[in-house]
């Protein structure tokens, strides 16, 4: 198995990464505008992460496709970049409740990627047929680029990589490199290992706080230069897994290389979380009316972090029906959240968006 080093080069990767991390925790949108950030996002990562494997759709067509009816026909290529969206959906629900890597979870996640495909491409792969060599051939040449493990040895693999994941002191980053790695590597399957890889690694920097709100999308940084991804998961060990990159020599060069795209997606998330928050404030209060304003402005300055309508009536003499329809509106631009007993509104209270946000709240009003 791949191993984890810590060099200078490494380290400062890590803790570039971390700063990155702060800045994108300190700021906060919107529900809305979050869950629309985290769409276009999961759309972007299903175009590259398929664009890697050579699949022809274009990003518009892939948020075309994407957008479309379920239940109309997919040609090949628009059911994997869907298989591959509806993947990220299933991981974003499990995260909540940072399920640890286990063979079903990586067994469900192919099984979602290969949606669709004959059942032989679905699960670990098995013995191939006598005199039948299983490889990742060259398309042009014919010749094999990649001859991955043992069908027989992949269980036993798998075992030992999860049981690393679950187990190690390792930095979160170098476990998702080495869990990149090893799913390519490995090859478990007879299709959709890379995406898989990509998908499960991706998985591993959520649960551990580096998911970045679910916002950008690294798969985007892999497909930039696609013969620079592979080579550095090859590190010009010879093609035969057993002669090398079972255990690589010079891990650093993989590990580098993934450490950098992810600085530069989180330095990307940087920027598309601090331009969405002021155009998020800016465009919520400007569909706001001017009493509506006040009202905001008086909820804030009393510092009110949880209130009712008949409160506040009294406070601003608003009646109780005006100051309802108000709040409601306040409620629908991400300012106030109401709260529910049995199905009703009872009370009301700031959202985390505008706690967060009262200075410039304040400034724009």
């Amino acid at each position: 198995m791949i191993r984890s080093v810590l060099t200078n080069e490494i380290v400062k990767y890590i803790t570039d990464i971390d700063k990155n991390r702060y800045q994108v925790s300190s700021v906060k949108l919107s529900r809305s505008v979050a869950n629309k950030l985290r769409k276009n996002s999961k759309k972007k990562s299903s175009y590259a992460s398929n664009k890697i494997e050579g699949n022809p759709l274009s990003e518009q067509q892939v948020d075309e496709v994407i957008e479309r009816d379920e239940h109309k026909h997919f040609l090949k290529p628009e059911q994997e970049v869907r298989n591959y969206f509806l993947a990220l959906e299933y991981l974003e629900e499990k995260a909540k409740s940072k399920e640890k890597l286990s063979k079903k979870l990586i067994l469900a996640v192919q099984k979602l990627v290969e949606k669709g495909a004959s059942k032989e491409k679905i699960g670990l792969r098995g013995p191939m047929p006598p005199g039948v060599l299983f490889a990742v051939y060259d398309s042009q040449t014919g010749n094999p680029e990649y001859i991955p493990p043992e069908y027989s040895d992949i269980p036993g693999l798998l075992d030992e990589l999860i049981e690393y994941v679950n187990t190690t002191d390792d930095h979160p980053l170098l476990v998702a490199a080495i869990v990149h790695y090893q799913l390519v590597t490995i090859h478990p399957f007879e299709d959709g290992n890379g995406r898989t890889a990509r998908l499960i690694s991706g998985y591993i920097l959520d649960i551990n706080g580096y998911g970045f709100n679910g916002i950008g999308s690294l798969e985007e940084y892999f497909a930039y230069d696609i013969n620079e991804y592979y080579n550095s998961i090859q590190m010009g060990l010879p093609v035969l897994y057993y002669s090398g990159r079972n255990d690589p020599p010079h891990p650093e060069i993989w590990i580098n290389y993934f450490l950098r795209m992810v600085l530069l997606y989180s330095g990307r998330v940087c920027e598309l979380s601090e331009s969405s928050n002021g155009e998020d404030i800016e465009g919520s209060i400007s569909y706001l009316k001017t009493k509506e304003r006040e009202l905001l402005l008086h909820l804030i300055n009393k510092h009110k972090i949880e209130f009712t309508p008949i409160e506040i009536s009294r406070e601003t003499g608003i009646s109780n029906r005006t100051l309802i329809n108000r709040l409601s509106v306040l409620a629908k631009s991400g300012f106030v959240e109401p709260i529910l007993v049995n199905q009703r509104v009872r009370s009301y209270k700031l959202s985390e968006f505008a706690l967060d946000n009262v200075s410039a709240i304040k400034k724009l009003i």
